[in-house]
């Protein structure tokens, strides 16, 4: 079974929005700043863009095959939103795997349907619900109760909002790095400010402490025996540390070395 533990990166969609609003004529920074007063007019104080108007700047994944481990990230700064969209599509083609987010559910996937209809993206395997192939009509990617995508916040909570947890306090409590140089708000104006790679590194520690917490789900509910797990976590180390020129890589290996159990309490 190959898994994709994934997570988006977003800015507002400055050409989207310059289009509904009728600012022709302005720049990026006035675009943006006139929709998040719209938006905190709308919302009675928050400037957070409905998900239509999220722009994809950065896919990040961890992927666990039968023999590998790897993080990589779809993306580039200046990068065209619609390749990187095609790209994680054609992933799923290609592989089919599961999915593993956190809260991909409420937010990422949204994203992802609304920016892949935007750019004209074909994806027949993510779309599949049974129709073409009966394994689907019980478990694809569409169902929230099913686990071809795992949202794993939304799991964790008994699919209750109200009893959701952040990423970075669960992840912080479990003994893991959490969310490491930066936070949501912050990805326009680095991004703004040619910043590309700091978001990029940011989205992949994401990926890297939802990965860990979902080797803990997996233990948790049975699917890894203790050896198992910590087999898992070593994987994890030994990808990491043979990244040496990665910088946030190993400053993530090096707080996780410091905090975290090696096996689960009780494991």
């Amino acid at each position: 079974m190959t898994v994709f533990v994934f997570d988006i990166e977003t800015i507002p969609d400055i050409e989207g929005g310059r289009r509904l609003l009728g600012l022709d004529g302005l720049d990026d920074n006035d675009v943006v700043e006139a929709m998040q007063a719209v938006r905190r007019q709308q919302t009675g104080g928050s400037d957070f863009q409905r998900l239509h108007l999220h722009k994809v700047v950065v896919i990040s994944i961890a992927m666990r095959t039968a023999d590998r481990f790897r993080v990589w990230s779809l993306g580039e700064a200046d990068g065209d939103e619609a390749q990187i969209l095609q790209r994680f599509f054609e992933g799923i083609e290609r592989y089919t795997p599961t999915l593993v987010s956190w809260n991909g559910g409420g937010f990422d996937l949204p994203v992802l349907h609304y920016r892949a209809m935007r750019h004209g993206i074909v994806a027949p395997r993510y779309w599949e619900s049974g129709a073409s192939e009966q394994t689907f009509r019980w478990n694809n990617y569409l169902n929230r109760f099913h686990e071809r995508h795992t949202d794993l916040m939304d799991v964790l909570a008994g699919y209750q909002p109200r009893a959701n947890c952040a990423l970075d306090e669960l992840a912080t409590l479990c003994g893991l790095p959490g969310k490491m140089g930066m936070a949501g708000d912050k990805v326009w104006p680095a991004i703004r400010d040619g910043e590309f790679d700091a978001v990029r590194d940011y989205c992949e520690t994401d990926v890297l402490n939802t990965y860990l917490l979902y080797q803990r789900y997996q233990r948790m509910r049975g699917h890894l025996d203790a050896a198992g797990y910590a087999r898992e976590c070593q994987l994890v180390r030994e990808t990491l540390a043979e990244q040496s020129d990665q910088a946030h890589f190993q400053a993530f290996l090096e707080a996780w070395q410091a905090d975290a159990l090696e096996t689960p309490e009780g494991g």
